[in-house]
């Protein structure tokens, strides 16, 4: 599996689950007024975890894709996606109304992408969906989504094995320009980063008994 990340919540996750090949999953690419430019992209699936111009930019996805918007469950060559409803603010969605969580199952490992989740705490039935997550990517930043003390304690309950920190404060981001910055994030969850660009690994490269906490750099 790779993982890379584009800015803002916009990862680009690749698997290649079986004999049918690779399957590319696009999450949440966003509109260039946001102050950040995406290259240009394609992908074989692309996922929206709410209709904000941020999340949504459909414009910069070329090519046909599998376009995933809401909650229930698909699967494209052997790569499995379940969207999990959950929260913009911690009151239910009267603030900011809802988000899909996503959790993505390939290889014999299991990714999920939090979205712009604002809910402070999980609830009993999304922690039994998201139960054995072995990547998880959430947002960190504040502001519209939970912020870096919240996002420790979202970690906290799910135990993944991985961390990947979304949705904060970038040079030139002029939506929520006020986000944290990630070395917010870093000191609530006490552990030294691992910097990549783009993050391979395999199931046999799982750590075991610790967690690890991944940051990526943005690509261009």
């Amino acid at each position: 599996m790779i993982i890379q990340w584009y800015g803002q919540a916009c990862l680009r996750v690749q698997t290649k689950p079986g004999p049918n090949g690779e399957v590319t999953v696009l999450f949440d690419p966003y509109d260039p007024k946001i102050g950040l430019k995406l290259p240009k992209l394609t992908a074989e699936v692309v996922a929206v975890t709410h209709d904000h111009y941020d999340h949504n930019y459909l414009q910069a996805v070329g090519g046909d894709y599998f376009l995933i918007k809401g909650p229930g469950e698909y699967e494209v060559k052997q790569t499995f996606i379940y969207g999990i409803p959950g929260w913009h603010d911690s009151a239910g969605g009267s603030e900011r109304g809802a988000v899909t969580m996503y959790l993505l199952q390939a290889e014999g490992m299991s990714f999920a992408h939090l979205g712009d989740l604002g809910q402070t705490q999980l609830t009993d039935e999304q922690l039994e969906q998201l139960e054995g997550v072995d990547v998880l990517a959430l947002p960190v930043g504040g502001v519209y989504t939970i912020n870096a003390k919240q996002a420790a304690a979202i970690v906290a309950q799910v135990e993944p094995r991985i961390v990947i920190p979304i949705h904060y404060h970038l040079p030139g981001l002029k939506v929520g320009a006020t986000l944290e910055p990630v070395e917010k994030f870093v000191r609530e969850l006490g552990l030294a980063p691992q910097t990549e660009d783009k993050f391979k690994f395999a199931k046999k490269d799982l750590p075991q008994e610790e967690t690890k906490l991944v940051i990526l750099r943005p690509q261009a």
